[in-house]
């Protein structure tokens, strides 16, 4: 006889400014128990952080399979860009350094994928099938490809050039606040770049996240697309709770 399937699990989101973590309900994405962060540690070296992903861990009575989160690109468990991290990341696997210190086996993967990913299982994207983008508008821009419900990793689409100029350094969020832009002219650059993804990928719907989507009444009015889009719902614990489900179905597991 199999055994049964687990109905939670534990998720780790590491980000350039705070470390935190959760149990996670495997049905419906919600946490179980409150989330814990810690800072992360400057500078956020390996050692550093594998430290503090440890102690977050450890502040829950917990055993069983871990997802991660990191900001970078994530391939079989090792990374291989770190923008907002020590940059002595890249060439690190991330899987063997926090093995020792987690409650389970880790699987680890890009921090706007989990977030995607939970979105589209659990939140704005629940019950949607075909291709779904999900596209964050923070520091830089973040995106996840999610089919019919399955991860596609890695996509690091916003660095796709528009008017011969990288993405997110037109339209990211700290955009915005760095040229002294009003939200009509930050949302005509968002509009842009989604209009050129719409164009590439045709999806059945755009989930807009990152800290703007509170805003949204101010910018998402204004954009113009043939493709359905909607907010983001499931806010800071995305990525805990995509972590958590990936853990438990082995996405980017070494």
């Amino acid at each position: 006889m199999s055994p049964a399937a687990p109905d939670r699990a534990f998720g780790i989101d590491i980000g350039g400014t705070g470390i935190k973590g959760g149990i996670v309900s495997l049905a419906t994405g919600e946490l179980i128990g409150d989330r814990f962060r810690i800072d992360t540690p400057q500078p956020a070296t390996p050692k550093a952080v594998t430290k503090t992903a440890g102690q977050v861990a450890a502040h829950f009575d917990y055993r069983g399979p871990v997802g991660i989160t990191f900001p970078g690109v994530v391939k079989h468990g090792t990374v291989l860009t770190a923008a907002n991290v020590d940059p002595g990341w890249v060439g690190e696997s991330l899987v063997d350094l926090t093995t020792p210190v987690m409650p389970g086996a880790v699987t680890v993967l890009n921090d706007a994928d989990a977030a995607g990913l939970a979105e589209a299982r659990f939140g704005a994207g629940r019950g949607r099938d075909g291709l779904v983008v999900m596209v964050t508008f923070g520091t830089g821009i973040g995106t996840a490809l999610v089919h019919d419900g399955v991860l596609i990793p890695n996509a690091e689409l916003g660095h796709i050039e528009v008017h011969g100029e990288d993405a997110e350094h037109r339209a990211a969020a700290s955009a915005k606040d760095r040229k002294g832009l009003s939200w009509e002219q930050w949302a005509e650059r968002a509009d842009e770049y989604l209009q050129k993804l719409e164009a590439l990928l045709s999806p059945e719907l755009f989930i807009v996240g990152g800290g703007v989507s509170k805003k949204a009444d101010k910018w998402v009015p204004r954009l113009h697309l043939k493709t359905e889009l909607v907010v983001a719902q499931m806010l800071n614990n995305a990525g805990i709770a995509g972590a958590a489900l990936a853990a438990v179905e082995g996405i980017e597991k070494s």
